[in-house]
């Protein structure tokens, strides 16, 4: 175990650094550039923070093959030997809800979102992660159901994305434009380190006994089912919302709000946090274990050291990214966006980068090449998420800027990945959706929403932040859509040309070298 857990910390030590090398080289020669300034005391704190990270990460990516993907399996292939589709449905819809519910990213949304919900405050989060939940749980389903009945995957999200869009043009009817980010958003901050492996894996086990000759092709797109749900779940939502946004509250991004006196009460509300979601999936589990499952000790023994590695990584991560990367997030984007072609360059390369330190990112690049028996390489597939997110970063710096909506990049782009999905093998087309959904994690709503809010705050005022800051985890999520897809559709041409000229050398071959047979 010792072994394995080194090789997890060497992981996420490779994927954390990059981030931390170039927030630090900034901080050091921002007197020097004069692009910003940073206090000692946030300097360190980025600092140690990282180093709490990559624990964080490495805890939480051995735990998640010990115990989350081990269940979802599990579960998947268990309940459907048992050949009854409504247990399986039924089981889908409440895991769906309670994995959500324990999502980490989903979290730190809510409680930058919670004063403008109905309720307000705790009221306003619960509603909201509640929200979100039954999206999820709803949209499990109908992939659950997609595979029993060998469903296209393509068509259905055709379908959904349209109904998506009806739903958009209801909100600004009414007046909510300004609400649509934070809904787009919302399906991006579902698929996170929890969430992923788990239905990942429940997909493999569901689509390794139902899923037929294309049980491959099957595992994927669990994950973009997913992610659609909760976005017209929060539109449906936010009608009911009121209209003034207000101004936005930005003292959660002091890093003097947590240490000090505070510091122990932060740990203590993430371990309250993290207990409470877990142990409602642990719960359900077990009841699973004693009505269907029955795993042998070995297995449970396993899965509950697992769930320990898993409890212990969230904690951490969860802390380090509250103490020193929401805050100093917030600051730098403070200060470059005092010079916007720096700020845009900055977040292209930081969002190359900042992908790399997402735990899920890694859990599905294991499983895509598995399940592709290597005809997706992980550095394929590692690259072009890491130029996506650049881009699509990059294109939410511009967007705040210039003032524009970000239906003018949502719309093209899920036009371009859906027309994509009729061109490429069906596997890529899963593949490119899943991966959008696995993109926009933690680190995404916990250091880039924050620098954009903080460059939004500087850029515009502090009654633009929902409009104009939101937004940037729905960009995340859209462009490895079209990335993965470019991959599959640069493989089918590829064939395409290797097949004409192998059959244009034998057309135009001499005679003279073709042998007969008597």
């Amino acid at each position: 175990m010792a072994k394995i857990l080194l090789k997890k910390l060497k992981e996420s030590l490779i994927s954390v650094l990059p981030v931390t090398v170039i927030v630090l080289v900034l901080a050091l020669t921002g007197p020097l550039t004069g692009l910003v300034h940073l206090e000692t005391v946030e300097i360190v704190s980025f600092a140690v923070s990282a180093v709490l990270l990559i624990l964080g990460i490495g805890l939480f990516n051995l735990g998640a093959d010990l115990a989350m993907t081990p269940m979802g399996e599990h579960v998947g292939a268990g309940l459907t030997k048992s050949k009854k589709l409504s247990v399986l449905i039924l089981v889908c819809f409440v895991m769906g809800v309670l994995i959500t519910v324990a999502e980490p990213d989903l979290s730190v949304l809510a409680n930058q979102v919670k004063e403008i919900m109905p309720g307000g405050e705790t009221a306003g989060k619960i509603l909201l992660t509640v929200t979100v939940g039954l999206g999820v749980g709803i949209f499990l389903v109908l992939a659950v159901v997609k595979i029993a009945f060998k469903k296209d995957l393509s068509t259905l999200l055709m379908f959904f994305y349209m109904m998506l869009f009806a739903v958009c043009a209801i909100l600004l009817e009414n007046g909510k434009s300004g609400l649509l980010p934070l809904g787009f958003d919302a399906g991006g901050v579902t698929t996170g380190p929890i969430t992923v492996p788990f239905i990942m894996a429940l997909g493999v086990g569901i689509s390794s006994t139902i899923g037929g000759r294309n049980a491959n092709e099957n595992s994927f797109g669990l994950i973009a089912m997913c992610s659609i749900g909760p976005i017209i779940a929060v539109m449906l939502l936010s009608i009911s919302t009121k209209g003034d946004l207000g101004a936005y509250d930005f003292t959660q991004y002091s890093i003097t709000e947590y240490l000090g006196g505070n510091f122990g009460e932060l740990i203590f509300d993430k371990i309250t946090e993290v207990i409470t979601a877990l142990g409602l999936v642990v719960l359900f589990f077990i009841i699973l274990q004693f009505l269907v499952l029955k795993l042998p000790k070995q297995k449970l023994l396993q899965i509950g050291v697992g769930i320990i590695y898993t409890f212990l990584g969230l904690v951490i991560f969860l802390v380090a990214v509250t103490v020193g990367f929401m805050p100093v997030g917030f600051k730098l984007g403070l200060q470059l966006a005092e010079h916007p072609a720096v700020l845009v360059v900055f977040g292209f390369v930081l969002g190359m980068v900042v992908v790399l330190a997402e735990p899920a990112v890694h859990v599905l690049n294991k499983q895509v090449e598995g399940v592709t028996g290597g005809g997706v390489k992980k550095i394929e597939m590692l690259v072009a998420l890491s130029v996506a997110v650049g881009i699509s970063i990059g294109l939410a710096m511009i967007r705040m800027i210039f003032k524009f909506s970000i239906l003018y990049i949502l719309i093209p782009g899920y036009l371009i990945s859906l027309g994509l999905s009729f061109f490429v093998p069906k596997i890529y087309t899963a593949i490119a959706f899943d991966s959008g959904g696995v993109a926009s994690g933690p680190l995404t709503s916990s250091f880039i929403l924050p620098l954009v809010i903080g460059a939004c705050a500087t850029v515009l005022d502090e009654y633009s932040i929902y409009g104009f800051a939101f937004g940037v985890v729905a960009l995340v999520a859209m462009m490895p859509l079209i990335t993965i897809q470019a991959l599959g559709f640069k493989a089918v041409m590829s064939e395409k040309v290797r097949q004409k000229i192998i059959m244009k050398r034998i057309l135009s071959a001499d005679d003279e070298q073709i042998i007969y047979f008597s």
